[in-house]
């Protein structure tokens, strides 16, 4: 009996320091088989793992106030999509008085510089994709406190005509021909509808983007090429005048109501013209619809004898002294303040004459005296005289 009752309480202290051991140690695991793989689970896993979580940051776009005084230096699509080229012009900005960068959107070929948000734009097939990290490089730009202007060409664009070739300026001696200027590059009629929704969609497009201004390039009829052999087929019966001011009220409507700053590219000898130049430019229209407005003042672009200069390319302080001064005066008669109303593209090429760094900076010493503070330099190679702007 003892015998018996020995073996039974061993029985029960073993059974119960098994179920104390059971308590004591961590859950038991076991083994299960998830798509063919050995995984060790516990008895509460049971229920799905969670989808994975998109850890990706999201870009905030930012826009910058347009300074008080504009010192742009412009820079082609194809520069700022190369790391090692626009670091030149960005180091140019960072260590020079200069603030702003104007970047082609869409140059003359009609091409634009980078994918758009729109899937309408996109479809045109116009999209080269020639700056791949847009973004990263106008939030750069932002990071350093520089402005950034985004260059639309308008009615030069021949890519835009192979799609709607009834937008195309034709010869007059076979309308169904394209028109080419003197260099063969085919225009738009001015006056399509269908050609300034397109700009207005990649300039809203540019703006989501990060671009603080949008700025507007040949906005005019052509000028140069055969012009006894051209035929407008929208335009007709219009007056250039007429036309490209209906354009800019267009720009003016559309933009302002979004709040999003414009500018325009004009001929600088609109600014002492008192007609349209035949290219429908009147400087009074630009002036009364756009935020600010930029005159090719080159001197190498006036021509021979203009103001009694042989050659004005070697008077960069008198054109523009005369220039701007008449532009200045006509700002004021429109009730606008000239110093923020102008900004002169002012020349930093050779041509006409070389120019020097004395030169270039005669054009902007020229400006100042006028009370004018604003300028944007054009080199279409992107090689700046950085000696010609003061140390910022």
């Amino acid at each position: 009996m003892r015998r018996f009752l020995k073996i039974t309480l061993i029985i029960i202290l073993v059974l119960a320091s098994a179920g104390a051991l059971a308590y004591s140690l961590p859950l038991a695991t076991k083994t299960s088989y998830v798509r063919g793989e050995n995984k060790e689970t516990t008895p509460t896993e049971q229920v799905k793992e969670a989808p994975p979580v998109d850890t990706t940051p999201v870009r905030v776009v930012t826009h910058i106030p347009t300074p008080d005084i504009v010192k742009g230096i412009y820079m082609t699509s194809w520069v700022a999509g190369t790391n090692s080229l626009r670091s030149k012009i960005i180091s140019l900005i960072d260590t020079t008085e200069a603030n702003t960068i104007i970047i082609d959107i869409k140059d003359y070929t009609g091409k634009v510089s980078f994918h758009m948000p729109d899937e309408k734009l996109e479809a045109t097939g116009a999209m080269e994709n020639r700056i791949r990290d847009i973004a990263n490089l106008i939030d750069e730009l932002h990071a350093k406190h520089i402005y950034v202007i985004g260059r639309i060409a308008v009615f030069q664009d021949p890519y835009f005509g192979k799609a709607h070739p009834e937008a195309l300026v034709k010869k007059s001696s076979d309308k169904t021909v394209p028109w080419g200027d003197k260099k063969g590059i085919h225009w738009l009629d001015a006056g399509s509808e269908d050609v300034w929704n397109y700009v207005a969609a990649i300039g809203d497009d540019s703006y989501v983007m990060g671009f603080d201004e949008i700025n507007f390039d040949y906005i005019r009829f052509p000028s140069d090429g055969n012009m006894k052999d051209i035929w407008y087929p929208i335009s007709e019966g219009k007056s250039k005048t007429e036309v490209m001011n209906s354009f800019f009220t267009f720009l003016d409507t559309h933009f302002h109501e979004q709040h999003i700053p414009i500018s325009a590219d004009v001929f600088g000898m609109t600014t002492t013209a008192t007609d349209d130049l035949g290219i429908g430019q009147l400087f009074e229209n630009a002036v009364a619809h756009f935020d600010f407005v930029a005159p090719m003042v080159y001197p190498s672009h006036y021509p021979p004898t203009w103001n009694g200069f042989k050659n004005p390319a070697d008077h960069p302080k008198e054109v523009i002294t005369i220039s701007m001064a008449s532009a200045a005066k006509r700002v004021t008669a429109a009730g606008k303040d000239p110093n923020k109303v102008l900004r002169p593209w002012l020349q930093d090429f050779d041509l006409g004459a070389k120019y020097t760094a004395e030169m270039v900076r005669a054009q902007i010493d020229a400006g100042n005296a006028l009370g004018l503070d604003s300028w944007m330099l054009w080199d279409a190679s992107n090689t700046y005289t950085e000696s010609a702007l003061k140390k910022e």
